[in-house]
């Protein structure tokens, strides 16, 4: 499996799981790939049983899917299930900001301003990677401002198969707008509204339908999905 190996956190489960969810959301392991676990711990570097375990949390959050005696396969992209999450993620960012606004400082204003300025350049350069990488910073902001110890995690179990589907998004000339309603939300923030504030953050994640349409006009640069030998059926 011709994957980037990368440094290993203490949770070797969570390795394993954070690394084959960003290669299925980056589409490095595209849709239909098989995941077998000797080639999955060759890559990764670890056993089986982190390698099971991340299995199981991902097919939780529909990234894969087990079928036919236990082959495991990579999802496919499903619209339905991106449009739910969406409204989950954009309900739980909503009440993260509610309860971020009051709590903000000076910094945290200006941790949204530099992530937005990263989001407004990777977009200028059709970067879809540091264009997802600095909106989840940006949200973050107020993720960790809020100090609600159960949204990470929520989020968590919502955000891989939304951020699947908005790789299109960024492409975009309706997906730059959201540099707008950051910086609509930055100004919220800094007053103080808590109300406007929650409403805009809410507003700005749920856009992914009116985007659909448009996603495969305007594709992005990705790494290509790697090569796999299939079994012979």
């Amino acid at each position: 499996m011709s994957l980037p190996h990368a440094e290993r956190p203490r949770s070797l489960r969570d390795y394993a799981y954070q690394q084959i969810r960003d290669a299925i959301v980056s589409g490095e392991l595209a849709p239909g790939v098989r995941l077998r676990d000797p080639e999955l711990e060759e890559w990764l570097g670890v056993s089986r049983t982190p390698i099971r375990e991340a299995l199981t949390r991902l097919e939780a959050a529909g990234l894969v899917h087990t079928r036919r005696a236990k082959l495991t396969e990579v999802a496919p992209l499903d619209a339905r299930q991106a449009l739910a999450a969406e409204r989950v993620a954009a309900a739980l960012h909503e009440l993260a900001m509610r309860d971020a606004v009051p709590l903000m400082t000076a910094d945290d204003h200006e941790s949204l301003r530099a992530a937005n300025a990263r989001f407004a350049a990777a977009l200028g350069d059709a970067d879809v990677d540091a264009a997802i990488a600095a909106d989840d910073d940006f949200h973050a902001v107020a993720v960790t401002a809020s100090a609600n110890p159960l949204l990470p995690g929520l989020l968590e179990q919502v955000s891989p198969a939304l951020r699947r589907l908005e790789r299109a998004r960024f492409a975009s000339l309706a997906g730059r707008g959201s540099v707008a309603d950051h910086e609509r939300i930055i100004a919220l923030c800094v007053r103080g509204d808590i109300d406007a504030a929650a409403a805009a953050t809410r507003e700005n994640w749920l856009t992914l339908e009116r985007l659909l349409p448009e996603a495969s006009d305007h594709p992005l640069r990705t790494t290509p999905a790697p090569t796999l030998n299939e079994d012979p059926q």
